[in-house]
């Protein structure tokens, strides 16, 4: 069987700054398997790396991420908001994120938070910027935005989506297929290890997340989950290193 694989939430975002490199670096640095990450579209349509559809919450300014061109964002702080030793941290570009990836092995799941604002050619730009890297293989996209997700298939089935959802759905694996969506993103309170299983069964890895409890990790690594999204991804590798070993 598999050995869960492990994402780094935001990056390590339990200990650094949320979608910063210094958050990405940490993750490969503990050996996480992957880093989930969100964007948004700046005015100028870069696309940059943030949660929020604004930069209140992790930087020194307010506003729409739309609000702001590229050279503006990067004068951004995106660390101080966690502590004084990431001052002077930046907003990355994907563009960065996925340079920075020609160095190593790990996977990105990009999710898309075109969900409650709207962008133009959202879909198409970000799969141009991943078809232009050769990375096709290392990315799984996934939104709560399903359209979004149909529209990914559409333009490149060669990358695997994933649907996020919140709460309980019948048979997700049978609605993904009908977005041609590959992979199960479901919030880990709604979760129950028979779905999982079953899901799995039927050929759809399920990523839960976010998962920060150290005995919900283990069980889920025990049951042979697909891989766990977390805040502290280093917390997770050591449980599943425990367990291998005790296996």
């Amino acid at each position: 069987m598999k050995m869960t694989e492990i994402f780094a939430h935001r990056g390590s975002s339990g200990t650094f700054p949320e979608n910063t490199f210094a958050a990405f670096k940490e993750a490969e640095k503990v050996g996480s398997d992957g880093i989930e990450i969100d964007v948004h579209l700046t005015r100028d349509d870069e696309i940059v790396i943030i949660h929020d559809k604004t930069v209140d919450r992790t930087t020194n300014s307010t506003g729409l991420v739309r609000e702001y061109t590229l050279a503006e964002i990067k004068k951004l702080d995106a660390g101080s908001w966690f502590s004084v030793e990431n001052k002077g941290e930046k907003i990355p570009t994907l563009k960065e994120l996925l340079d920075w990836m020609q160095g190593n092995s790990i996977t990105l799941n990009i999710e898309l938070k075109n969900v409650t604002i709207q962008y133009p050619d959202f879909e198409k730009r970000i799969i141009n910027e991943i078809e232009e890297s050769g990375l096709e293989d290392r990315i799984i996209i996934s939104s709560f935005n399903h359209y979004a997700l149909k529209r990914v298939n559409e333009l490149n089935p060669k990358i695997e989506s994933a649907i996020l959802y919140a709460q309980q759905l019948f048979e997700p694996w049978n609605y993904a297929k009908k977005l041609g969506a590959r992979g199960l993103h479901p919030h880990d309170p709604k979760t129950d290890l028979e779905t999982i299983n079953i899901a799995q069964q039927n050929g759809f890895p399920v990523r839960i997340y976010t998962v920060n409890n150290e005995e919900r990790m283990k069980e889920l690594i025990d049951r042979g989950c697909s891989a766990i999204i977390s805040d502290y991804p280093e917390k997770a590798l050591r449980i599943k290193e425990t367990l291998r070993v005790k296996n």
